[in-house]
């Protein structure tokens, strides 16, 4: 049968390897110096790799080729990871090819592996439910309040915005976008005396529990948009001496090497009545 599929010029291949990563279904590896399709069965011709090419090497033609195996591919894919996984459905979803992607997806059913793109939709579907449902975790920003005196000369609140928890928050909200931000465990707002004046002023604010929280698992995912969409300046994680607390700081170090941009980290640990231990960037 005749489909499009890649043609790799051995002429003009330097066999920098950039194309392999490129290209998760296997359908290009180097062989003696050089980049070469192994076999058409994997080579959907959708041409991912294409833009990675630094000399323009991998064009698309249309020529007789064996038929492309979707399950072969699944195959070969899922040795690779859940990221590979999930970089393959998004290309067939994104190019439009529905009949392979549902081959995929059975063949995840079949081995009793996970979809993520079910995940993501199921998450989405979530934060939705979250943002549209509860009136306590609607998006508000009110910044004109947050520094002003209360009656009687008593301190203001510097808090700019709601919701503040961590699993509550959207990185999309204007109140995260280009600003520092604390992200502070539960406690340490009830330890620290000054808190609002010493710590929050100047900055947004996320909460958490390393310990007690559940859905952790997108906390990752939650501090890499802020350093990624949000473009924040500097993250300051603010944590009590106790060992649980340690997490939030894991958790903010594992977002913060998996991010694209890379924004200053600060971490400060509060003692049990209050006063900081440590303060140091990280």
């Amino acid at each position: 049968m005749k489909r499009n599929i890649i043609r790799i010029d051995q002429d003009k291949c330097t066999g920098c390897g950039l194309c392999l990563p490129n290209c998760p279904e296997g359908a290009i590896q180097m062989i003696d110096g050089k980049a070469r399709l192994i076999s058409d069965l994997f080579c959907d011709g959708l041409g991912a790799c294409l833009g990675h090419c630094p000399v323009g090497a991998i064009t698309i033609v249309k020529r007789e080729a064996e038929k492309y195996d979707e399950r072969k591919v699944m195959s070969n894919i899922v040795k690779q990871g859940d990221n590979v996984i999930k970089a393959h459905l998004e290309h067939l979803r994104d190019h439009k090819q529905d009949e392979y992607l549902q081959e995929a997806i059975t063949y995840l059913k079949e081995q009793k592996l996970r979809n993520p793109l079910e995940e993501e939709k199921e998450n989405k579907m979530k934060h939705e439910a979250v943002h549209s449902g509860c009136p306590g975790s609607r998006s508000m920003n009110f910044d004109n309040a947050a520094s002003a005196g209360g009656e009687g000369g008593k301190r203001g609140s510097q808090l700019t915005h709601w919701p503040i928890q961590l699993n509550l928050m959207s990185p999309e909200a204007p109140q995260y976008q280009g600003k520092d931000v604390l992200l502070a465990a539960d406690c340490t707002a009830f330890a620290a005396g000054d808190f609002h004046k010493d710590f929050l002023k100047g900055k947004s604010l996320a909460i958490a529990c390393p310990k007690l929280d559940e859905g952790q698992e997108v906390y990752v995912e939650k501090i890499k948009a802020l350093i990624d969409d949000a473009k924040i300046n500097t993250l300051t994680v603010m944590i009590m001496q106790v060992p649980c607390c340690g997490g939030l700081l894991a958790i903010a170090k594992e977002a913060a090497s998996q991010a694209s941009r890379k924004v200053p980290l600060k971490c400060i640990v509060l003692s049990l009545q209050g006063n900081i231990l440590k303060e140091e960037w990280v």
